[in-house]
């Protein structure tokens, strides 16, 4: 039995991830309890709040937000709402769990972040994948010197979603493929190197002026590995979901580092044998949660907390850069 009481949470929207990304392992860890709603069309929140057996309704996010009854807030709203939201709860008394990617750009992402240390607040980022024991079992492969010298690390993520209108493709919600699929191939991509890149250059296919719907990039570390990200909305690389990390020695090559409790595959490809392994663990989301709940406890740290986010988006940034596009949330003009 936990000494403390359940961290209790609130959703800001009724959005298609919740179910699976906190209301599910909210059942499911010890600690934890979804107790409230809110979404700007209130008849979505009851209608959500009673499927999901959610107890308290609100009107409107703010009202959440200052729900006293609430001690942490989960935040799935789009891209381009995620600082607004994020500092108005953390200013609120309570703790994060903010959807990837964390904001919009870098200095969106800071300002979360100061916001944080301001009101001695959890502000974590909710990439899931970090939170099953794939992901540490590829960086210790890549660490343990069984490949040689790493030369290349590879990740893509294409997945087609041809919906009109899709919040992922709108520019004035931070939309766009580098934000949605790309923030968690640069977010594997840095894990893997255990460094921070710098791009080389980057190609977008557009889906609007602005909106990529897909995107490549080459980047490089300062001790001369290289990487390269491909991701995709959609494009005429329909579904890819993969990581690669060469080294002088061998190649790891791991199928859907993203969601790896569903399926994966992981091989090690050496002196012309393959080694197989599959690696068990619960759901993402529920070790995602539970991190997010022990971390709030005083417990150990969160891989991805606030330091992570903007991290990784200031290489969201300087790739969108390097392809003569735009930041998110920057002045439309």
């Amino acid at each position: 039995m936990s000494p403390h009481p359940p961290l209790r949470v609130g959703v800001l929207g009724a959005a298609r991830i919740a179910p699976k990304a906190i209301v599910e392992p909210g059942r499911a860890v010890d600690g934890a309890e979804v107790t409230a709603v809110a979404a700007r069309d209130p008849a979505r929140a009851r209608k959500f709040a009673k499927r999901h057996g959610i107890r308290r309704v609100h009107d409107d996010y703010a009202s959440l937000i200052a729900d006293r009854n609430v001690d942490a807030i989960y935040n799935p709203l789009p891209n381009g709402l995620h600082c607004e939201w994020t500092i108005r709860a953390l200013e609120a008394g309570k703790h994060v769990l903010c959807e990837k990617p964390l904001a919009s750009n870098a200095e969106e992402a800071e300002r979360m972040a100061e916001a944080a240390r301001k009101s001695g607040r959890v502000l974590a980022e909710a990439f899931h994948w970090r939170y099953h024991p794939l992901a540490d079992r590829m960086r210790a492969i890549v660490s343990s010197g069984s490949l040689g010298a790493v030369r290349h690390i590879e990740v893509r993520l294409c997945f087609p979603i041809p919906i009109p209108g899709d919040i992922r493709y709108r520019w004035d919600l931070a939309g766009g493929a580098t934000m949605d699929m790309g923030c968690y191939t640069i977010s594997i991509l840095r894990f893997l190197a255990g460094a921070e890149p710098e791009v080389v250059n980057a190609s977008a296919t557009l889906s609007s002026p602005k909106v990529d719907r897909a995107m490549k990039a080459d980047l490089r570390f300062a001790d001369g590995r290289t990487g390269r990200i491909h991701c995709s909305l959609f494009s005429k690389a329909l579904f890819h979901i993969d990581a690669k990390v060469q080294g002088v020695s061998g190649e790891l090559r791991v199928l859907n580092p993203v969601a790896p409790h569903l399926f994966h595959r992981l091989a090690v490809h050496r002196g012309g044998s393959v080694e197989r392994e599959r690696v068990p663990g619960e759901p993402t989301y529920t070790g995602q949660l539970r991190a997010f709940v022990e971390h709030v406890r005083g417990g150990k740290p969160m891989p991805t907390d606030a330091d992570h986010g903007i991290a990784n988006m200031r290489v969201i940034d300087a790739v969108y850069a390097a392809a003569g596009l735009p930041r998110r949330g920057a002045d439309p003009a």
